[in-house]
């Protein structure tokens, strides 16, 4: 089991494809929220950004996640459907910004391939990392959000049954094993998508945009 905001990731995490066995479904400024360090904020900043249209708020996490292809598409596809704000915790990729402690070839490589998939929204869609993944979601739920993870699980509640709250934080986990045991039980549910064919899985961004179009449309 990994280690919430210090795992060990590959060497570059941008390069690993999608074999998820299960579904994983799965200016800049710097910023800490309470009971939160260690962060920082890109793209437009996410305070009320959809709030004062009445619109349900949601918000994802993504940890582990280890494809800065799936990354930058999750960026699309949360733009898209007015995500406030997309959390990535663990060693998920993301954009190089002032003060960046990683690698400056390794985070240059990370921001390029993100930024091809994510076709500009990572200019536009608030992005922001956290050192520790279970301190985010504590402080997201004393902010009012329901914590829900997206994952195959026999507690898991068929997406089309659920009815979502007014601010919704949906956690994704990594393409490879999803959302281990310890993140799962720091949900308040779990969510899994119907699968009708052959195929039990889908890859981590796809499966982000189908939960955050039923979330949305809800």
């Amino acid at each position: 089991m990994s280690t919430p905001g210090h795992p060990s990731p590959p060497e570059d995490a941008g390069t690993v494809g999608d074999h998820a066995p299960e579904q994983a479904a799965t200016g800049h400024a710097p910023a800490t929220p309470a009971g939160d360090t260690g962060q920082h904020h890109t793209g437009r900043h996410s305070t009320g950004r959809h709030g004062s249209t009445g619109r349900r708020s949601i918000v994802v996490v993504a940890h582990n996640l280890r494809s800065a292809h799936n990354v930058g598409s999750l960026l699309r596809t949360g733009d898209v459907f007015a995500v406030d704000t997309v959390h990535v915790t663990g060693f998920t990729p993301y954009p190089q910004h002032p003060g960046d402690e990683r690698d400056p070839i390794v985070a240059a490589r990370q921001t390029r391939r993100l930024a091809k998939a994510a076709a500009g929204a990572e200019q536009t869609m608030p992005l922001r990392r956290h050192d520790d993944v279970h301190a985010l979601l504590d402080s997201l739920r004393d902010e009012g959000y329901t914590v829900v993870g997206l994952e195959i699980d026999p507690a898991a509640v068929p997406l089309g049954d659920y009815g979502p709250s007014s601010k919704v934080a949906l956690v994704l986990g990594d393409e490879v094993r999803g959302l281990d045991p310890e993140l799962r039980s720091r949900c308040d549910l779990l969510l899994e998508i119907p699968m009708y064919g052959q195929k039990t899985s889908l890859n981590v961004s796809v499966a982000a945009g189908i939960a955050l179009y039923a979330l949305r449309a809800r």
